[in-house]
């Protein structure tokens, strides 16, 4: 099964979409899972593999859908009763009552694609942008001015997309217009000043919206003094790096993945253990309300004396 997770991960990276890997690194019997059992999750919190049953994978999910939001790796450990191991730091500790004891411990790691970089054009500044991208691991394509256009349809543009134009003159404006009419979160052009205000006004005459015009970063890169064509590709890959670090998610992960199964948290009144509320299999009614649990056992305990986790129903 690992195998299988590992080609999934490869699969998904090579299509460049984010996912966590979790790893069991460490347990005490008695539990299902085993160190090295892997579990891969994905952004809309589907699982494949094996790091536990109904106690230990709510859980996971919902750490690894805060990582992917956060871009942070984890360690939890979720311990049952009888479980050993001492509180440590950097260990996010969950309970875990699903069984008579034991513990497992989980590394769960977000894998988030690189940038995606669109460079559009030719020329020096176009092809060393190539490679400073590529050394950052970027997800990086260069487009010839001639094909652009046609092209950037299906070149997967999403909010996390960042688009330079280098055409130096040759279609400056319908390539631009096209840009700005996708959703990239950031696209730039390389041109002098006056030249950036010529291409502007024609835009504002075609049609463009302000909106849209406003999106638009002219003269690309930082003002570093940069004069070589190398000096101006670092200054807007600098730029790049600067816009992707200042976004409250990371660039390289879904914009609306940290709100996955937040608004459906719930906790089981019986152990503590945080529950989807909208998935979860087990449920109770007590005056009006809903309870949920994280397993059968749970469910059966809390049944059979309401009354006794009152401090459950109050939360």
């Amino acid at each position: 099964m690992a195998h299988e997770v590992l080609a999934l991960a490869n699969a998904l990276i090579q299509q460049g979409e984010p996912f966590v890997l979790a790893t069991v690194v460490r347990c005490d019997r008695p539990t299902s899972s085993k160190p090295g059992a892997k579990a891969l999750v994905r952004k809309d919190g589907t699982v494949s593999g094996w790091i536990g049953g109904s106690c230990a994978e709510p859980v996971v999910v919902r750490e690894a859908l805060r990582a992917l939001a956060d871009g942070q790796p984890r360690f939890i450990a979720l311990r049952g009763e009888g479980g050993t191991g001492l509180a440590r730091e950097g260990v996010i500790e969950h309970p875990m009552s699903c069984h008579s004891g034991g513990t497992l411990e989980i590394f769960v790691e977000p894998v988030l694609p690189g940038l995606q970089v669109l460079v559009i054009g030719q020329g020096p500044v176009a092809e060393t942008l190539l490679k400073l991208s590529e050394a950052m691991d970027h997800r990086v394509t260069l487009l010839p001015s001639d094909v652009a256009v046609e092209r950037l349809p299906e070149s997967g543009v999403t909010p996390q997309t960042y688009i330079v134009v280098v055409t130096h003159g040759a279609s400056d404006e319908n390539t631009l217009a096209h840009a700005l009419g996708t959703d990239a979160g950031y696209v730039s052009l390389v041109a002098s000043r006056r030249r950036t205000a010529a291409i502007v006004e024609d835009l504002r005459a075609r049609g463009v919206p302000a909106e849209r015009l406003g999106r638009l970063k002219a003269p690309a890169g930082l003002d570093l003094g940069a004069v070589t064509p190398a000096e101006i590709a670092a200054s807007i890959l600098a730029e790049i790096v600067q816009v992707s670090r200042a976004r409250s998610v990371p660039a390289s992960a879904p914009a609306d993945v940290a709100s996955i199964g937040a608004a459906s948290e719930a906790h089981d009144p019986v152990c503590g253990m945080s529950v989807d509320a909208a998935s979860a299999a087990h449920r109770s009614e007590v005056r009006g309300r809903t309870f949920y649990f994280c397993c059968a056992r749970c469910k059966r305990r809390f049944d059979q004396d309401p009354a006794r986790y009152a401090a459950g129903l109050a939360g």
